[in-house]
């Protein structure tokens, strides 16, 4: 059936007033998805009779965040395998596949589904845990991509922009979160505190430059952070690595990234390993890396501290390969009811990581066994 100009500006004035539009649904026969398509157009359009006064730039912003918004609403309607008169479980988990594409708002508005009870579905969701971290680690990766190509000018507005370009639906908040997260922020907002940063004598070196190879233990150690989102929090693990064996010896699990959970990995790994001056530590930029109070503590311990270039990930790539394979191996196939029990699960990992997991680099030898040959040929 086909409706005039006039009748779809009449039941356009009906939504107006205040009518709700699945109940014009059922009266006029059409679809909701039809109506905001011809809500989308009138607010291009803005047809009416008489003079029409000219919008302010406020008002012509409201109106393309409104236009912008319904166009998401009827992408939502297209995309999702259901209609908003199916069951809550049908559209809460067409819902959760699109999380993060769309912000929580427009998707609940869609489907008519209250937000707290989509929230509640995600945190109670135990499933769902470890395929959002997953689909985050792999937004991270486009995320730092386009950061790094576009010379760390961008915010997460522009960066969401050029991901949808490239066919990637996400929303803003969701590329600020994981920038946050990777502690990514645009040299525009930081560039005089860089430019002191580096008018300062003490310049932080890449000593390592991607040579990951030395010829006896204790001479390199490697370490970074990672987190994982487990229910309704992080936790964060910082490991520290011996280049010459790739084991791990020490690490630790903390609800807080901070300067005192690398304080402590590191005096565990000293305390157990025992190494003589002149050991290299090499790790990104981090704040908890380059406070004070670790790079004293390294001093203290005749230690010389190595830093990765800014935005190269590559410059520590042995602490990074270890975090993919703990993810993909342990934390991305088990669901963890709680802190202690993921704790378990990744003592257990860097058990088996360094005792039975064979090492390509390692010439099919385990971390353990690397060590072994080398106190025996000594």
């Amino acid at each position: 059936m086909t409706y005039t100009n006039e009748e779809k500006r009449n039941i356009i004035n009906r939504i107006n007033q205040g009518e709700l539009i699945r109940d014009l649904c059922a009266e006029y026969g059409v679809s909701r998805s039809t109506l905001y398509r011809w809500l989308s157009n009138y607010d291009k359009s803005a047809p009416g009779s008489g003079e029409q006064d000219v919008p302010t730039v406020k008002e012509y912003n409201i109106l393309q965040r409104r236009v912008e918004k319904l166009e998401n609403v009827i992408a939502i309607l297209k995309t999702v395998d259901c209609t908003t008169h199916a069951s809550l479980k049908e559209k809460l988990t067409e819902l959760e596949l699109l999380h993060g594409q769309y912000d929580v708002h427009t998707l609940c508005e869609a489907l008519e589904v209250s937000r707290g009870t989509f929230y509640n579905h995600i945190l109670r969701n135990k499933r769902g845990n470890a395929w959002f971290e997953k689909r985050r680690e792999e937004y991270r990766i486009l995320i730092r991509e386009v950061f790094d190509e576009y010379r760390q000018v961008l915010g997460a507005e522009k960066i969401r922009m050029i991901l949808v370009q490239r066919g990637h639906q996400v929303s803003t908040k969701f590329v600020a979160d994981l920038m946050r997260e990777m502690g990514l922020s645009s040299v525009r907002s930081t560039a005089k505190q860089d430019y002191l940063k580096l008018r300062e004598p003490e310049k932080k070196k890449n000593i390592l430059r991607q040579q990951f190879s030395t010829d006896k233990p204790n001479q390199i150690w490697v370490s970074d952070v990672t987190c994982f989102k487990l229910e309704n929090r992080y936790l964060y693990i910082c490991v520290i690595l011996d280049l010459f064996s790739r084991k791990v010896v020490a690490y630790k699990v903390s609800r807080k990234n901070s300067t005192q959970l690398i304080t402590a990995t590191f005096k565990m790994a000293y305390e157990l390993r025992k190494p003589e001056a002149g050991l290299i530590f090499h790790s990104d930029c981090g704040a908890q890396y380059t406070s004070h109070r670790f790079q004293q503590l390294l001093h203290e311990q005749k230690c010389i501290q190595s830093f990765s270039n800014s935005g190269k990930p590559h410059d520590n790539a042995v602490a990074e390969a270890f975090f993919a394979s703990l993810k993909k191996e342990e934390l991305y196939r088990k669901d963890y009811s709680s802190e202690a029990t993921f704790k378990q699960g990744v003592a257990s990992y860097i058990e088996f990581y360094n005792t039975a997991r064979p090492h390509r680099t390692l010439k099919n030898m385990t971390p353990c066994q690397m060590e072994e040959s080398f106190m025996k040929s000594s």
